[in-house]
C-alpha cells in the first residue's frame, strides 16, 4: 500500500527527531526538510544520518540565509518595524518562509500534507499553518502537538527523551534544561523553564550572541554603514552579500554587548509570555536605517510609515505574511525606499548603539535653511507669523469655547 508522502519541518533537535519516528509509525512517508537560516547547525551528514535514524525516507538541507535577510528581514528593516514598542520579529520572520520551502518541496516531491513541531499554545503554530494554506489551500496539516494521541502520551521533555531512548533515535538534549531557545542569523530567543517566572533575572551563562555590557570592550567603536535604496550593502567601506552583512554585524554588536531585550509579550493566541532575545546585528540596522530616513524622507513619508508600522509588525507576528494587507505594505515600503541611500555613523559602546553622523546625495538636509546664523534668504522668519495664526485658530476658538462656558 502506497504511503502518504508528507514534508515535515524538521530541526534535528528532540522534538522534530520524535515527531519523524512518530510521524512515520502512523504510516506517512516523511520528507524532512531542514533549512539553514543561519544558526548554528550541527554536520550536515549527522543532520542527514540521524534524521533517517529517526525514520525519514528522505532528508533534505538547504541554505536559505540570503534569501532570508533579503527579502525577509530587510523588509522588516525598511519599515523599522517592532512588535509592541520591542521585538525585532526574529522568529515570526523566519516561519514563512520556512513554510514557503514545505510548500515547494510538496509540490516537487508529490507530497500532500505538511507537518511542524510547534506546540498548540505558542505563535509559531499559527505561522506556520497560516503560510500553508495561503500558500497551498487543499494542503492537509498534520500537527502531532495538537493530535491527543501524541500530546496526552508525551507532553513533555521527558516523555520525548524517554521515547527517544526506546526507539534508538540519537538526540543531545538532556531532561534538565533551564530554558528552550530558538535561532537564526536575526536573533536568538529564550523562553520556557526558569524565564517562566517574569521576576527571575536571565543567567549571564544563556547569553550565546552578545557579551554583557559590563564586559564589553572599554573603548568605544565607530563603524560606517552605506545604504542603497533602504538595505544596507557595505561596512566601512567593504561591499557584502545581505547575510554575510547581518553575520558582520552581530558579531561585532555582539562584541559590544548589543541587542539584548527582555520583555513580556501578547502572543496572538491570547496568552502573555516572557522572551528574551538576542538581536545584535538587528538593532544595529534598525537604528542606522531610521538614522539614514531622516535625512532621505519628508516628514510625511515619515509619519506615514510609522503610522503603518504597527500594522506590519502584528502581521508579521500573528502570521499573516502572505496576506493580500501585507502584499500591499511590501510592495508600499519598496517606493518608500527610492531615495533611502547614503552612510549612517555609529558608535558601538557597552550596549549602546549611537548614531554620530550621516550623509546622502539625496540629503533633504539643507543646512543654509536650517542654520541659525545669518540669514542667506533661504527662509523668510516673518513667514512664521501667518503660518502659526493659521495653526492657531482652531485653538484659539476651542479656548473661546470654553471661556463663554464658565459665564
Amino acid at each position: 500500500m502506497k504511503r502518504e508522502k508528507l514534508v515535515l519541518a524538521y530541526s534535528g533537535g528532540l522534538d522534530t527527531s520524535v515527531i519523524v519516528h512518530w510521524l512515520n509509525k502512523q504510516g506517512y512517508e516523511v520528507i524532512a526538510l531542514c533549512l539553514d537560516l543561519g544558526q548554528k547547525v550541527e554536520d550536515l551528514d549527522e543532520i542527514l544520518e540521524k534524521g533517517k535514524k529517526a525514520g525519514a525516507a528522505k532528508v533534505l538541507v538547504e541554505n536559505v540565509e540570503e534569501e532570508f535577510v533579503k527579502d525577509y528581514v530587510f523588509s522588516s528593516i525598511h519599515w523599522n518595524a517592532l512588535y509592541e514598542g520591542t521585538y525585532l520579529l526574529g522568529t515570526s520572520l523566519a516561519r514563512p518562509l520556512i513554510a514557503k520551502k514545505q510548500i515547494e518541496i510538496a509540490e516537487k516531491e508529490g507530497a500532500s500534507a505538511v507537518s511542524h513541531g510547534a506546540t498548540g499554545k505558542g505563535n509559531d503554530q499559527v505561522r506556520f499553518e497560516l503560510s500553508y494554506y495561503a500558500l497551498k489551500p487543499d494542503i492537509r496539516v498534520i500537527a502531532p502537538w495538537k493530535i491527543p494521541e501524541f500530546y496526552q502520551k508525551y507532553p513533555g521533555r521527558s516523555e520525548l527523551l524517554d521515547y527517544a531512548k526506546k526507539f534508538g533515535i540519537p538526540v543531545k538534549a538532556t531532561k534538565e534544561s533551564p530554558w528552550s531557545s530558538d535561532e537564526n542569523l536575526m536573533h536568538i530567543s529564550f523562553e520556557s523553564g526558569m524565564l517562566e517566572d517574569p521576576w527571575q533575572a536571565p543567567l549571564q551563562e544563556m547569553f550565546e550572541l552578545s557579551k554583557s555590557p559590563q564586559k564589553a570592550p572599554s573603548d568605544p567603536q565607530e563603524i560606517l554603514i552605506e545604504f542603497k535604496n533602504g538595505s544596507p550593502t557595505a561596512i566601512d567601506g567593504k561591499k557584502y552579500s545581505p547575510a554575510k552583512l547581518l553575520r558582520q554585524l552581530n558579531e561585532v554588536g555582539g562584541m559590544h554587548g548589543i541587542g539584548r531585550v527582555d520583555m513580556v509579550e501578547s502572543r496572538f493566541v491570547g496568552m502573555k509570555n516572557r522572551g528574551v532575545y538576542e538581536t545584535p546585528g538587528g538593532t544595529i540596522l534598525h537604528i542606522a536605517h531610521r538614522a539614514i530616513e531622516s535625512i532621505t524622507l519628508n516628514r510625511g513619508v515619515i509619519n506615514l510609515k510609522d503610522s503603518l508600522m504597527p500594522r506590519f509588525a502584528q502581521l508579521t507576528y500573528d502570521g499573516f505574511w502572505f496576506s493580500p494587507e501585507m502584499e500591499i505594505l511590501l510592495d508600499m515600503v519598496k517606493k518608500t525606499q527610492e531615495p533611502v541611500n547614503g552612510t549612517v555613523r555609529l558608535e558601538l559602546y557597552k550596549g549602546n548603539c549611537t548614531v554620530t553622523g550621516r550623509k546622502s546625495p539625496n540629503s533633504l538636509y539643507v543646512e543654509d535653511m536650517a542654520t541659525m546664523e545669518a540669514d542667506h534668504g533661504a527662509y523668510d522668519p516673518k513667514d512664521a507669523v501667518g503660518f502659526i495664526k493659521l495653526h492657531a485658530l482652531p485653538l484659539r476658538i476651542h479656548a473661546g469655547l470654553k471661556a463663554n462656558s464658565k459665564h
